[in-house]
Parts: structure tokens; sequence; C-alpha cells
């Protein structure tokens, strides 16, 4: 059942038919498959498979935006069902850097991380160095993820040098790490050491994986 489930899901979000893929999933869970299996079983794959098909050229941004917020929603509704309760990956805020005002790979992203358990805090649009900080403090969040769309505002001295500045002025960096991400570091991926940031990620999957690399790292406060 599981893997006709899977198919019939890829198929709806592929139709940009959020509906639809929710129907199934609600269909799927009231004949017995697991909130769990629900969330590992489908839902994430389907993000990799959407990712993989991006990648490839076999879909549109639109439909991995699809299907990164659809699972979010699952992933939230879920939650709640599982048998035992799921142990959280980790916390991070996430924003775009001053001056950016492009935050649709942020939310696909943020989607990614959710279905993955990590919390994610949306700062939103245009976020200050000062905010991110005091937000990851506020949040306990041992990463600040900060997202940028072009070049100037990737490397801006207000953006993630700034919020490098501010950690080490604070005494913060063992305890928060910064991974970055957007157009400017896919064509040069050694900008994100540049700018001063621990990590940076292509895309929400490979995200994830970087940043419970990172969580490992840091020292609690």
């Amino acid at each position: 059942m599981l893997n006709s489930t899977l198919q019939e899901y890829c198929e709806a979000i592929f139709d940009t038919d959020s509906d639809r893929a929710l129907q199934i999933v609600h269909s799927a869970f009231e004949n017995g498959v697991s909130a769990e299996d629900i969330v590992f079983r489908v839902v994430i794959p389907s993000i990799e498979q959407f990712l993989t098909a991006l990648v490839e050229n076999q879909n549109s941004l639109a439909q991995h935006f699809l299907a990164s917020q659809v699972a979010a929603e699952v992933v939230e509704e879920m939650l709640p069902r599982f048998l035992q309760k799921p142990v959280s990956a980790g916390q991070m805020v996430i924003g775009t850097s001053p001056g950016d005002y492009h935050g649709l790979g942020k939310r696909i992203v943020s989607g990614c991380l959710k279905a993955q358990m990590l919390g994610v805090i949306d700062l939103g649009l245009n976020v200050s160095a000062e905010r991110f900080v005091d937000a990851a403090l506020e949040n306990n969040a041992q990463i600040i993820g900060i997202s940028s769309m072009m070049v100037h505002t990737a490397r801006g001295e207000n953006g993630c040098r700034k919020v490098r500045r501010i950690l080490q002025e604070r005494g913060l960096e063992e305890h928060i790490k910064i991974i970055v991400g957007g157009a400017p570091y896919r064509f040069d991926d050694q900008l994100y050491r540049q700018v001063g940031a621990d990590a940076w990620a292509e895309n929400g999957i490979v995200a994830a994986a970087v940043i419970t690399g990172l969580i490992r790292e840091v020292t609690p406060l």
C-alpha cells in the first residue's frame, strides 16, 4: 500500500493538486498507514524524488515548492499522531539577508527541513544581522540559516559577515552555527567561507544533512 500511496501522492504533486495530495495522505492514514510511515516513507521520499527531477529539469520550481509546502503541512498534522513522540533533530532560524526580498527559495528549504524533523522559525525577508542572532538565542536555535539570491546581498557587510562578527563579539561561535544558501553560492561554492558561514547547501535535502552535521558540532548554551 505504501508504494501505491507514494506514487499517487507524487502524481498529485506533479499535477500541483495539493488538495488531492492531502486527500491521499488522509485516506492512507484512515486505512491503517501509520503517521510515521506517512512522513518517512511517503513525504520525505517524495521530496527527494522531486528534487532529483528538478535537477534533471523534469519538473518546475513551482512543483518543488508545492511539494515542500504540502510536506510541511502533512508533517505538522502527523506529528501529534506518532505512536512515540518524535525527537526533534534540532532548531534553527531562517530568513533572507538584509536587502534581499526573494523568499521562494527560503520557503522551499523550510518545508524540506520541517519534513526532516528540524524545527524551523522563519524570520521572513530582509532580516538584520542582530535579529538573526537575537532570534536564535530566544528560540534556543543551534543554527542560523541565511538565504541570499543576489551576489551583493550575499557579500554585503550587513549580512552573513555581520552575523559572524556579532557571534564573535558575544562569544557564541561554539553555540550557534551559520549555514547559507541561494544562487550566488551555487555559482561559487567557496563563497560561504568568504562571508563567514560555517557551511552552505544547494537545496533543502542537502541542507537537512548539513544542518544535522553542524548541530553535532554545537556546544549547548
